[in-house]
């Protein structure tokens, strides 16, 4: 299964949650019970897995944890606050970089819906060419591009003096 197939279950089963549960819980309840749910799925799903830091060639496993790894390839951080904040994207791509992984979700389980907290985070992931023939040199020449066009979007936003907002994939690199 590919981890855009994995990523959509993880959604489904987490609006599951949601509309089962509502908001306002604890996100301990909610981690158990997504984990619960994932697993159901026939997906394999660790708890409060440790982040190692390496420094100077040595791995030190204290302080970070992540809420759920899905299929060892997804990092789940999970939340119950009324609004997600920019150190909770931080913190997420901190986990994706030290543990060396490609995307991540952020769920925030403490607003009144779903829609509009969820982020999905990605460090290094050339979407949508990580399945394709492309080789690895044309899928970044072509991102390099999209970013630029990008670039040049906001550019040209911003010189109108409307403030540019992006609400599709956030990239390690965005921040």
């Amino acid at each position: 299964m590919n981890i855009n197939d994995v990523s959509g279950q993880i959604v489904d089963a987490a609006l599951r949650v949601h509309k089962g549960l509502g908001p306002g819980l604890l996100e301990s309840v909610y981690e158990v019970v997504l984990a619960d749910e994932l697993s159901r799925m026939g997906l394999r799903v660790r708890r409060q897995v440790p982040i190692p830091i390496c420094f100077e060639g040595r791995e030190f496993e204290e302080g970070y944890r992540a809420d759920l790894l899905v299929e060892e390839q997804i990092v789940v951080e999970l939340k119950s606050v009324e609004q997600l904040m920019r150190v909770h994207k931080k913190q997420l791509l901190t986990y994706l970089r030290l543990g060396r992984k490609q995307l991540g979700l952020l769920i925030n389980f403490g607003g009144e819906f779903l829609k509009g907290n969820i982020e999905r985070l990605v460090n290094g992931l050339e979407e949508p060419f990580s399945n394709s023939a492309l080789s690895a040199s044309s899928a970044r020449n072509l991102s390099d591009a999209a970013n630029s066009v990008r670039a040049e979007k906001r550019r040209g936003v911003e010189e109108a003096g409307r403030p540019y907002a992006s609400f599709a994939r956030k990239d390690i690199s965005a921040l």
